[in-house]
């Protein structure tokens, strides 16, 4: 079943590169107590994430935060080592978190598992944005496979 506003986000690890490595937070300490814009690209490196997706955020990021949002956070089913790359190809510096979902934990645990083995993708996620206050998900926009009209940074700010 697909996570829905209401709900709390699922509890699952994921990883980011910490100032002396690889590093983990839970979904329960990204979240407890804050306000925090969580999105979802396929793939880091992958032409629309790159090119629209992330920037979006990373150019708004200021602005999203001035709505009262603690912390704009970026995962993907990619390992640490590519998020954190990606993050510095994009120069995302301390305005979006680049958080790893390396085994899909949270993608599964959401139901927003996609299958792109025809792309030579493997089992990723599909494409979203949210807003989650204090653990509870009070905004989210699910993408149609394939698609990028509701998720981006400028549709965020229309909603928060």
């Amino acid at each position: 079943m697909t996570i829905k506003v209401g709900d709390k986000i699922p509890s699952v690890t994921l990883r980011y590169m910490g100032p002396s490595g690889p590093a983990t937070i839970t979904t329960d300490d990204l979240t407890k107590g804050k306000k925090v814009v969580l999105f979802n690209v396929p793939g880091a490196f992958t032409p629309t994430c790159s090119a629209k997706h992330l920037p979006g955020f990373v150019q708004n990021a200021d602005k999203i935060k001035a709505k009262g949002i603690d912390t704009v956070a970026c995962v993907s089913v990619n390992d640490a080592f590519v998020m954190d790359a990606w993050g510095k190809a994009q120069n995302t510096g301390d305005k979006v978190m680049m958080l790893a979902d390396g085994n899909g934990d949270l993608a599964r645990a959401m139901g927003v598992e996609m299958d792109g083995t025809g792309f030579g993708l493997g089992h990723r996620a599909r494409r979203y944005s949210m807003v989650i206050d204090n653990g509870k998900v009070t905004k989210f926009n699910l993408e149609e496979a394939g698609k990028f009209e509701i998720s981006s940074a400028e549709k965020m700010l229309e909603q928060i």
